[in-house]
């Protein structure tokens, strides 16, 4: 009996991925281990493996589809002794019942003949990119991991031929490329470009100005992108939110970080943040009902403090988590996030690495931001907004005027899991602890 290759649900939020690339076609033989396609889920994109042996006899969903629906039927493998008439009646019927038991190591559902390798799409390196060349239609047609490939060996994504559908840039195209001798001469005119032309690469088809709007371009929404604008459109319109802020002043604790960093190595030293991460969750160790979110006919009050820190990807954001983060000293949270974020950005976190959380950061303070208002993600009932510290006058309490580095910190909260009375106790302790960090040690 044929064996059927469903649409995977790679993600618990995801419903529907976009089938970039077949990897084999109709008639190949395939064995365990072979990468099938490239699928596009709400988070990541993703290379599929066979995890089984077989001839390709049918493809039912054809590369370069969006918006396939999980579990939808894409193609098929024939068994030993098999032909193309046991396929008859296939892509007609429900393939409900094809669907295999996820395993429990990893919460997600994996059908029969495929399983997937993560590869989050990471921004490219600060460095500024050339300016390509538009093409006739204005669009650039590549994969993510394409552009990032491209990105990070400042190679032109616009001058690379794509063997995709429609012409679309590919993985594997880069990667030829990138092995050629006219590679080194195309990233060597890119590298004198950088100086000279604007940062950014066209991502879309460019819309002609009319008589109500200038010129614009139209820039296809990725998955992760719809993704992030529909949880925070339900967040908004479904969590009432309200929120708190309070000023700390943060002398003592650079104080601190200054002499804790004199004995460590550069790559070793500890950042604001980390602090920040520390005083969550000694703060939500003290005032635990703030560590809670909200399910219908109760509230979960949790027993450990993992904390969801946002950090930027290309295309939206990521939250890696740092876990049981109530019980691990400062050095260790430092090492972990370090770890956490570079990951993140290269594409090498695993789902339960940023699926999940009791409670977000969101700091945005390393660009500047004086103050800002963050919002829950669902279903966690607080958010954590942090800006940058700057030196203010303020009054002592000997009633002396002074200076001080001061920062604003915005708790978004959840009105029906924690009202604003916890809320304030919560930040009166996260205050303290902020204040006097030699208290986190304790």
């Amino acid at each position: 009996m044929p064996i059927q290759i469903l649409m995977p649900a790679l993600s618990p939020t995801m419903t529907e991925g976009n089938l970039v690339k077949w990897h084999k076609k109709e008639g190949d033989n395939v064995e365990i281990g072979d990468i099938l396609a490239e699928i596009e889920t709400d988070k990541a994109t993703m290379e599929v493996e066979s995890v089984e042996e077989g001839t390709l006899g049918k493809i039912f969903v054809q590369e370069g589809t969006d918006d396939v629906a999980v579990n939808t039927l894409i193609a098929a493998l024939l068994e030993e002794g098999e032909d193309t008439s046991a396929l008859d009646g296939m892509g007609t019927t429900s393939v409900e019942s094809s669907v295999a038991t996820p395993k429990a190591s990893d919460k997600f559902p994996k059908e029969k003949a495929a399983v997937s390798k993560l590869e989050v799409v990471a921004p490219p390196p600060p460095a500024p990119l050339p300016q390509p060349a538009p093409s006739p239609s204005g669009k650039v047609f590549a994969t993510p991991v394409a552009k990032r490939i491209a990105a990070q060996n400042n190679l032109d994504v616009v001058s690379i031929v794509g063997s995709g559908p429609r012409g679309r840039v590919i993985k594997a195209d880069v990667e030829q490329a990138l092995s050629s001798p006219a590679s080194t001469g195309a990233m060597t005119s890119g590298n004198t470009a950088l100086k000279k032309q604007p940062a950014r690469i066209p991502q879309g088809e460019i819309i002609p100005a009319d008589e109500l709007f200038p010129a614009y371009e139209k820039v296809k929404v990725n998955n992760i992108r719809k993704v992030i604008a529909k949880r925070l459109s339900e967040s908004k319109q479904t969590v009432p939110h309200f929120y708190l802020t309070v000023d700390c002043q943060i002398d003592a604790l650079l104080e601190a970080r200054k002499a804790f960093n004199e004995d460590l190595e550069k790559h070793e030293r500890l950042s604001v943040n980390d602090f920040v991460i520390k005083a969550m969750a000694c703060a939500m160790t003290t005032v635990p009902e703030a560590n809670a979110s909200w399910a219908g006919d109760h509230v979960k009050i949790y027993q450990t403090v993992d904390i969801s820190v946002a950090v930027a990807i290309e295309g939206g954001l990521i939250t890696p988590i740092v876990k049981g983060a109530e019980n691990k000293p400062l050095r260790t949270i430092s090492t972990e996030m370090k770890d956490l974020a570079k990951r993140a950005r290269d594409g090498k976190l695993r789902p339960e690495e940023f699926q999940g959380g009791t409670v977000s950061l969101s700091n945005l303070g390393m660009f500047g931001i004086k103050e800002f208002s963050a919002v829950i993600s669902p279903p966690q009932g607080c958010i954590l907004a942090v800006g940058a510290g700057e030196k203010r006058a303020i009054v002592s309490d000997s009633g002396d005027l002074k200076v001080a580095t001061i920062m604003s910190c915005t708790l978004s909260v959840d009105h029906r899991v924690v009202d604003g009375a916890v809320g304030s106790l919560f930040l009166k302790a996260f205050k303290g602890f902020i204040q006097n960090p030699i208290k986190m040690l304790l």
